[in-house]
């Protein structure tokens, strides 16, 4: 008999067994890697034998590729699985369209969205291809209109003939899900079997496409089908738990057993949020909350990152169910400050039942889903202190006489690039400079994401062209915790204490500190910077933060393209670390310094808490598209009772203080240098990176670094 399988947790105790064992060992098989392996021995179909192929339009070609991949496209129903469709063409994986032309690609995917399956799973289908019918009659349509909405009824008849094949092909393998296919994804869901059934099938399509969408808020999508069918006793907690299972574990299926290092496997933005309240104000939370929840703190799956909408009413119940979740580790949950959220979309001008759908882009960045194009510019400000305003990199630097006047300059600076992102970004979906006569740049074909987000069968549009009701370009500030580090310590060292005179601060810089070691440890350990609750060095960071968001204010609202303020870095301190100077807090040149709007890497030594309140001092309301905050705590801090109560303390003096977006690991430093030279033992072990979950194994050596050296601390 076959051991029993057991799935990697950082607790002390083993992960709660619930499910089945052919269950879990469903789960454990696709975890490793065996459909990704399979998937990657068809990476995609070629168009080579398509008569009058590249005499077709763009647009026709397209067509003709979704067709093509739906006919032929391995059809995959695994012995176990409880809901079919699967995304078998690897290409996929690589975040193309998985169709070729003489053996090269055609086309990249769409990312960064959570599209609008609501609407299939409540009126199927059938409803959206009878409104692109109707849409096709109106005789104003231009050519280019007609020719999208055309490409979109291409699309469901493509998925049509996807849908005969695997019915086709359950009709007597799997007699029950072949009875669920006859009802959806076409036609309405009528109960919850069919409701996870159709969201899957239709989720798994746009994948086979080759896209990498968001899921959103499952729980809002399937919590009144499970709860009417509890009560109706059609379905028990356990038959729920395990079909829904099958839905997680079938998302593990682009794993790949070898994945080549790089910034790690798992991060196919097909993010969940749960619990909230819906456009009414009722509270989201139900049954299918709580299985959600069961099922990742049994099999510890990481591809289906996280997050929960939280306020000061959420349900106590459901606090405690996230921290018994959390503290497995892998960063899966992570919580999002549902009143603060509401409060920022609102003030930028959504209203108010609009702002309460909000979910994700399939990362962490806040979006109306099914409606919005997304699109992020992250920059780097701490180089831009040092290089544009400081000057480090030319023979004579900057000269400054006092903390202000070096402050405003940095300003000058900081608004000159957030005009130069505006300018660039509208000039890439209009073909021209702001201010010209308002008109959308054509883009490359994406009619599987354009029928699933509404406005484009409306525009007659698609998704990368104005399509959606919102197009939101967001430029987000990376380092702006070392921007406030270095503004701290110059004021400090140079203006307070006079140690050194700025000209000579500068010069030490330029030196990369060297044959200053005593004064760069001086500023290292003398003074308590960002992250550890001192408002005198919080400040600078706060006043960052803000600034730049008045700074991009201004901007939104010129044009139909939503310009709201972020902060991120995405793990980009990685690749912007060659390029940065010394900095004046002690770090020398090339050093990764914070990510997102954490803090510095062992800057921070007061602990969580206090690591919260330093963040919640500026006003991130102001961020209307979020700013996350990475908190890594010690698994010894975690334990038993009192473990459960500190998370949920943590996350409601989050909620109080005006936090906004956190990201909870739990990891031992020491756990994670053992993977890194045992990979095999450490297969499934997870982290949270920066909006995606990733197998530690499967990032390179300076990924795995940067996570080592953000869990070091105890706190």
């Amino acid at each position: 008999m076959d051991q029993k399988v057991e799935f990697y947790t950082v607790y002390s105790e083993p992960r709660p067994v619930r499910l089945r064992e052919q269950t879990r060992r469903f789960a454990y098989e696709s975890q490793r890697g065996k459909y990704g392996d399979e998937a990657m021995r068809t990476p995609a179909v070629a168009m080579d034998d398509m008569d009058g192929f590249l005499e077709m339009s763009e647009v026709e070609r397209y067509d003709a590729a979704i067709a093509k991949i739906a006919a032929e496209a391995p059809i995959r129903i695994c012995p176990e699985e409880q809901v079919s469709g699967a995304a078998t063409l690897g290409w996929g994986i690589r975040h193309l369209v998985p169709a070729s032309y003489r053996g090269e690609e055609l086309w990249g995917s769409v990312s960064h969205l959570t599209l609008g399956f609501d609407r299939v799973v409540y009126d199927g289908m059938d409803a959206l291809d009878a409104q692109v019918a109707a849409r096709l009659q109106d005789q104003s349509l231009t050519a280019s209109q007609r020719a999208q909405i055309v490409s979109m009824q291409r699309v469901i008849a493509s998925m049509r003939v996807w849908h005969r094949r695997y019915l086709d092909a359950l009709k007597e393998t799997k007699p029950d899900v072949y009875a669920r296919l006859l009802q959806v994804p076409f036609g309405p869901a009528r109960d919850f079997r069919e409701a996870v059934q159709s969201l899957w099938f239709t989720f798994a399509f746009t994948r086979l496409c080759g896209n990498w969408p968001g899921i959103g808020r499952i729980d809002q999508m399937l919590g009144g089908f499970l709860e009417r069918d509890l009560a109706d006793g059609t379905i028990t907690i356990e038959e729920a738990r395990e079909f829904l299972a099958s839905f997680f574990i079938k998302g593990c299926e682009w794993i790949e057993k070898d994945t080549q290092p790089s910034s790690g496997d798992a991060q196919h933005y097909q993010n969940i949020v749960l619990a909230g309240v819906d456009e009414h104000g009722a509270e989201v939370a139900n049954a299918a909350t709580y299985l959600v929840l069961d099922i990742v703190e049994e099999l510890g799956i990481s591809d289906f990152p996280i997050s929960v909408r939280i306020s000061e009413q959420t349900p106590p119940a459901l606090l405690r169910r996230i921290a018994e979740v959390m503290r497995h580790g892998g960063g899966v949950v992570a919580v999002y400050n549902e009143p603060l959220i509401l409060d920022s979309l609102v003030s930028f001008g959504y209203p108010l039942e609009e702002a309460r759908r909000f979910a994700n882009d399939g990362c962490w960045e806040v979006q109306i889903p099914g409606k919005t194009l997304f699109h992020y510019r992250a920059f780097d400000s701490l180089q831009l202190l040092l290089e544009n305003t400081l000057r480090l990199s030319q023979e004579t630097p900057a000269h400054f006489d006092s903390s202000e006047q070096l402050y405003q300059a940095f300003l000058e600076n900081l608004k000159a690039k957030i005009e130069e992102i505006y300018k660039t970004d509208v000039i890439n979906f209009t073909g021209q400079e702001p201010g010209h006569d308002w008109q959308w740049k054509e883009s490359i074909p994406c009619s599987v994401v354009s029928l699933l987000e509404e406005g484009c069968i409306e525009s007659g549009r698609t998704y990368l062209a104005g399509g959606p009701v919102y197009t939101v370009i967001s430029p987000h500030i990376g380092g702006a915790p070392d921007v406030g580090n270095s503004l701290y310590a110059i004021e400090k060292l140079v203006f307070e204490e006079k140690k050194v005179s700025f000209d000579e601060l500068m010069h030490i810089l330029q030196q990369n500190w060297e044959g200053y070691e005593p004064l760069r440890q001086y500023v290292k350990n003398s003074y308590s910077y960002y992250g550890n609750d001192n408002d005198e060095a919080d400040r600078y960071t706060a006043r960052v933060l803000d600034d730049f968001a008045a700074l991009v204010e201004p901007l939104n609202g010129r044009c139909p393209i939503r310009f709201p303020a972020g902060v991120s870095t995405f793990g980009r301190q990685i690749e912007w670390a060659p390029a940065r100077a010394a900095t004046p807090f002690g770090s020398k040149r090339g050093e990764i310094l914070s990510g997102n709007t954490s803090p510095t890497p062992g800057t921070d030594a007061a602990g969580a808490t206090a690591v919260i309140r330093s963040y919640c001092k500026a006003d991130l309301k102001k961020q209307a598209n979020g700013a996350a905050l990475d908190v890594k705590l010690y698994p010894g801090t975690v334990e038993g009772e009192n473990g459960v109560a500190a998370l949920v303390a943590l996350m409601q003096g989050f909620v109080r203080l005006g936090g906004c977006f956190m990201q909870l690991d739990i990891m031992d430093a020491e756990v994670l240098r053992q993977a890194q030279e045992h990979p095999e033992q450490f297969k499934t072990l997870s982290v949270r990176v920066s909006g995606w979950n990733a197998r530690f194994v499967t990032l390179d050596r300076e990924w795995q670094q940067m996570i080592i050296e953000r869990s070091s601390q105890k706190v």
